[in-house]
């Protein structure tokens, strides 16, 4: 499985471990930046790549990172296809996957721990889709709303 995955400075650190920890468990993984710590960059820049990709390739997924999470969440889930969550406890990883099928997961570098972080990327990754009926209609709905728009 392919993995996306993109920063600004605020997760530069943070995103460059979790990058090491992938290569580790043997994941594809591609970095969208920033390559650089830069103070001054824009995270939008970044998760938009990141975002784009996984909607393009829906057997991959995303890893997004920055202060909070919640901006870079916002970004990606501007994209179509692209159903991206705040990542904060292994419950809410887990409903994520399950129920939603969620392909991108955004991590605050202040809001978890790095080693949490990284027990939650594994989650994220190794958690099916449940596929059951009532989760793929609430799906289908989705990509319903995101036709309109």
């Amino acid at each position: 499985m392919k993995i996306y995955l993109g920063t600004d400075h605020a997760g530069f650190e943070f995103k460059e471990k979790i990058k090491e920890f992938l290569l580790i468990l043997k994941y594809d993984v591609v970095d969208c930046g920033a390559h650089v710590y830069d103070k001054n960059d824009d995270y939008p820049d970044f998760i938009s790549k990141v975002a784009d990709s996984v909607s393009k390739d829906t057997n991959s997924r995303g890893i997004v990172l920055g202060k909070s999470g919640a901006g870079e969440c916002i970004v990606a889930n501007k994209y179509k296809g692209v159903r991206a969550f705040l990542a904060v406890n292994d419950r809410n990883v887990r409903l994520a996957r399950e129920h939603n099928n969620a392909n991108i997961m955004s991590l605050g570098s202040e809001i978890v721990a790095l080693e949490k972080a990284k027990d939650l990327v594994k989650l994220f990754l190794e958690i099916p889709f449940s596929a059951e009926e009532r989760h793929i209609r609430r799906i289908n709905e989705i990509k319903e709303i995101e036709d309109k728009c």
